[in-house]
């Protein structure tokens, strides 16, 4: 099975940015989703951004706008760029490909 490794975490200040990276110990064209998902202290895990095979990408209304997803699928490997980085976006961030395979999470701090 294939296993995910997140990495790009870490603290940054109100209005930064962070680029998040989520590689595949194999091949992800086989799976027809990724994502992005988050959980904060106390709150349940929820869905931040996803993209399916093809190209096709969904945003969680708060990111909408300063969070993009995209893949390198030379690389087995996708990603999450996050701009204008709001203390509400502190969370741990795991990545998902085909809906059951997790990543061990990487935390993101945003705090002056």
């Amino acid at each position: 099975q294939v296993q995910l490794v997140e990495s790009g975490g870490g603290l940054v200040q109100p209005g930064g940015s962070l680029r998040l990276s989520c590689a595949a110990s194999g091949s992800i064209l086989g799976f027809r989703t990724m994502g992005w998902y988050r959980q904060a202290p106390g709150k349940e895990r929820e869905r931040v951004a996803t993209i399916i095979r093809g190209g096709s990408t969904n945003y969680a209304d708060s990111v909408k706008g300063r969070f993009t997803i995209s893949t390198d699928v030379a690389k087995n490997t996708f990603y999450l760029q996050m701009n204008s980085l709001k203390p509400e976006d502190t969370a741990v961030y795991y990545c998902n490909v085909g809906s059951s395979v997790w990543g061990q999470g990487t935390q993101v701090t945003v705090s002056s």
